[in-house]
């Protein structure tokens, strides 16, 4: 509903340090790290906005953020006769406060100064590193029409995520009775909720945060610097008091969501893109997923066994085979390599004729992978060189650890952004 435009001003929490997703994280903020092959993960909490006609959207950062800050600045631009932005608000040190952003709820608090010449009336919360397509018109409507201080967007869970999440209980009304913040395993049993046949037919029986919130613009600003002008986290402190002292209402939803809290989720989002129907939909014209709009050559494959996989565009392919796998912008495959259930992220740039004769000659690998390499359960970050004969080869086998080179997390090799792999290295 376009109405809500003009009404609500949209906040996109940009996390940590993100360290649970390093070493993506080494060099770049969470919300930066690249997925499904061209975007990065910001692009969809900013893509869900767009697509619900919010147009006024803050991207709260802190941590290494030069990367973000330039895909923003490149990406997102409104027409002229247009209200809407979407601007980085990095933290800062003032007078006031001179200490950083110390949780979701500070980094908020410490943001709305920035918001007080502003017209609205609700504040939209997001976090930068989800993976869905929702409709927040919906949500805030249903917020508006309940008369509620702060609706949660919830979702259900099954009992080996519930630990994960903030797990609430509601009534016949939606309104929230109860919450826990990540409860211990042997709390669950008092938790379970009537989450609908389908969902419980999954063992999906607890509604779950999804840490996705609208809030009443006067409650906020009260909760934030009257009521709890200490307070940290949304989810530990916020929440919990507004639900004893406001109406706060559970608006469900039942669609694909995951949260990208790691290297594991990480990868088994972007590998659940190659499904024959995948559960997030980058083909739907209706949820467009925005980003930086790059001037690249169509894709360019030659002799090579393609099932089940994302090509980028920009990409060169002498690969034999690339199955179950993502394939990132202006990548550059070698003949006879194979590559299996796993993301290659691409190249920021592309490397001269001149370039490549040079290393050749001297025996350096190239920007990207080589030939007669096998790959397989592997992230390989932006802008690595891997040589030729190269083995890569994930599993659970492996022990976690960080090599200067490399991290293993979960089974899954990570290759660091802009490494270099000699000929004939093997992991």
């Amino acid at each position: 509903m376009a109405i809500y435009a003009k009404q609500t001003v949209s906040i996109i929490l940009g996390g940590g340090a993100g360290s649970r997703l390093s070493p993506l994280t080494a060099r770049r903020s969470k919300p930066a790290v690249p997925i499904a092959g061209k975007y990065r993960l910001v692009d969809i909490p900013i893509s869900n906005c767009i697509n619900s006609n919010l147009n006024r959207i803050f991207v709260l950062t802190q941590f290494n953020s030069a990367s973000l800050n330039q895909h923003i600045k490149n990406t997102y631009h409104f027409s002229a006769f247009s209200s809407g932005f979407v601007d980085i608000l990095a933290a800062e040190q003032t007078p006031d406060n001179p200490g950083w952003f110390q949780g979701t709820a500070d980094a908020v608090r410490q943001s709305l100064r920035h918001l007080d010449k502003m017209y609205f009336e609700y504040v939209l919360i997001l976090s930068g590193d989800q993976l869905y397509q929702m409709d927040f018109s919906k949500m805030i409507d249903a917020h508006k029409s309940s008369g509620a201080a702060l609706t949660i967007a919830t979702i259900p869970v099954g009992e080996r995520e519930a630990p994960e999440f903030g797990i609430l209980k509601s009534n016949d009304e939606n309104v929230i009775t109860s919450f826990i913040e990540k409860p211990k395993k042997e709390l669950l049993p008092e938790w379970t909720s009537d989450t609908g046949s389908e969902m419980q037919s999954q063992g999906r029986n607890y509604l779950a945060s999804m840490g996705i919130y609208v809030f009443n613009k006067d409650i906020l600003y009260k909760l934030l610097n009257e009521v709890h002008a200490n307070a940290t986290d949304f989810g530990k402190e916020i929440i919990p008091d507004s639900i004893a002292h406001y109406k706060v209402i559970s608006y469900q939803y039942d669609g694909y969501w995951t949260d990208i809290g790691n290297i594991y989720s990480f990868f088994e989002a972007n590998i659940a893109l190659t499904d024959e129907i995948p559960p997030f939909n980058l083909f739907d014209s209706t949820q467009t997923v925005y980003t930086r709009a790059r001037m690249l050559p169509p894709a360019k494959i030659s002799g090579t066994l393609i099932d089940k996989a994302i090509v980028a565009e920009g990409s060169i392919i002498h690969a034999a085979a690339i199955t179950k796998s993502v394939i990132g912008i202006r990548s550059r495959i070698g003949k006879d390599s194979i590559i299996k259930n796993s993301y290659i992220m691409g190249c920021d740039y592309y490397e001269t004729i001149e370039q490549i004769n040079e290393k050749n000659a001297n025996g350096i690998p190239i920007i990207g992978i080589g030939e007669r390499c096998v790959i397989e359960d592997a992230i390989v970050d932006k802008n690595c060189s891997i040589g030729n004969d190269v083995v890569i080869k994930g599993g659970p086998h492996l022990e976690k650890m960080d090599h200067p080179l490399y991290t293993i997390k979960d089974g899954i090799i990570v290759i660091k952004k802009g490494s270099v792999i000699p000929n004939g290295f093997v992991i």
